[in-house]
């Protein structure tokens, strides 16, 4: 090889490296940030009011607006409701601040909840898009009742569950985790669970 073609090759070698390691740094860079967005949010969530039929509230990406589930109380027994003892609707924080109602498809597919009575004024509770989760209604030492959930083994009292998604659609939604809140029963203390569905 003579020594203008050495040249020219090594000045193509040394381009392509800088060029590779360029791209390589990029990429990094780009999975670095990526790895970071995937756990942080933008948006502050404001925290509901207190309201003493409150259950748990749902939050998720990608905006403010929050999923309540009420109790439902039967005015003549002071049970729940045997029809429909959980009552969700929606706070949208992101609008105005209104209450409003879930629309059909929303109840029937995504945010609503089935019941299933299991004796002693208790309820199995499931979300209609995730039907192997259960949740219990029933009362707590305190007489007034609550939801409950198995999470890590442990049985908490819920309190909010917060739903990171990532792209997707409205059907089959990206969900990167599920964050549950609530009072473990054992040790009284408040905990925070993290799970990928």
């Amino acid at each position: 090889m003579t020594p203008y073609y050495k040249l020219k090759f090594t000045a193509f070698l040394f381009l392509f490296i800088a060029w590779h390691s360029a791209i390589s740094a990029s990429d990094r860079l780009d999975n670095a940030d990526s790895t970071r967005r995937k756990y942080r949010s933008a948006l502050v969530f404001p925290t509901p009011a207190p309201n003493p039929k409150r259950l748990f509230y749902i939050q998720r990406d990608p905006n403010t607006n929050t999923l309540m589930y009420d109790i439902n109380i039967d005015k003549r027994t002071g049970k729940p409701d045997a029809e429909t003892p959980v009552n969700a609707y929606w706070v949208r924080y992101a609008e105005k601040g209104q209450k409003e109602e879930l629309n059909y498809i929303q109840r029937k597919f995504a945010y609503g909840v089935t019941s299933k009575a299991i004796g002693n004024d208790r309820y199995d509770i499931r979300f209609v898009s995730y039907k192997k989760f259960p949740l219990i209604l029933m009362k707590a030492a305190d007489g007034k009742y609550h939801i409950f959930a198995t999470v890590a083994q442990k049985l908490i009292m819920l309190s909010k569950v917060f739903i990171k998604i990532e792209g997707g659609s409205f059907w089959l939604p990206n969900v990167i985790f599920v964050e549950m809140k609530g009072t473990d029963l054992v040790t009284g203390k408040e905990v925070t669970e993290r799970f990928k569905p």
